[in-house]
């Protein structure tokens, strides 16, 4: 089963999709014989908290400018830690950090803080992340180019159109300041040109890149399948099956 997911198909845009949305069983030829009656496979094509933070599809608490001026102006009442390391301007993750403390009680920082989480329903489950890292930094930025154009090719502006057509959207909701919908509405409101849309585009999803690429490093645990290799699937399957098969 493949699924194609872009921000206008998952739903109300004007919402994040939490964790257990965003996973699904993966099966394809060889992977599905792999594990087919060994163990049930699920793969989460995300950054994701990892134990350490509520859960993103809890009910929603918006953070509003106001909430977010109070925010920074009243560090000590809600969390100064989490209020030094965060930039004026960087809204979206002082509105998450509003919402974990609006839902919880307790700020971002504790959550960080505390000892890694354990979740019940996860012990009978055996996690093993598998990450697929360029070895040359060239060839995956010439890939993420060809993909932005490929994007633009199918249609990527006449999408926005349409998600700018229904009315309840705008540049300030997380879904629209997604890598490339925050340019090409930019585009649409004739702030930049198309080649400096594509070029803005472009070096956004090289950026998110480089921070998705600090993030796996974080899990020393991992198994790291170089990307650019013309074998990556054949490593990454085989990766798949050592850990289905265990130990030697």
């Amino acid at each position: 089963m493949k699924t194609t997911l872009r921000a206008g198909d998952r739903g109300p845009t004007t919402t994040i999709p939490g964790r257990s949305e965003a996973m699904a069983p993966a099966h394809d030829g060889r992977s599905a014989r792999i594990l087919a009656g060994v163990l049930p496979s699920l793969i989460l094509a995300a950054c994701a908290y990892a134990g350490h933070a509520p859960p993103a599809d809890a009910p929603s608490a918006q953070a509003t400018p106001a909430t977010a001026a109070r925010f920074l102006l009243r560090p000590r009442a809600v969390d100064p830690a989490t209020a030094a390391r965060l930039a004026p301007n960087d809204s979206q993750r002082i509105q998450r950090a509003l919402e974990v403390f609006m839902l919880t009680g307790q700020p971002m920082s504790a959550w960080l803080a505390a000892p890694r989480r354990v979740d019940e329903a996860a012990r009978p489950w055996r996690f093993t992340p598998i990450a697929l890292e360029p070895s040359d930094r060239s060839v995956l930025h010439e890939r993420i180019a060809r993909r932005f154009d490929m994007m633009l090719a199918a249609g990527f502006v006449d999408e926005v159109k349409r998600l700018r057509a229904r009315g309840d959207l705008h540049p300030g909701l997380p879904s629209m300041r997604c890598v490339g919908y925050r340019q090409v509405w930019e585009y649409l409101d004739g702030a930049v040109d198309h080649d400096t849309m594509r070029d803005k585009g472009v070096f956004a999803t090289r950026q998110l890149c480089k921070r998705q690429l600090t993030w796996l490093r974080s899990m020393p645990e991992r198994i790291v399948i170089d990307c650019c290799a013309a074998d990556a699937t054949a490593q990454a399957l085989h990766a798949i099956e050592k850990v289905v098969s265990g130990p030697d």
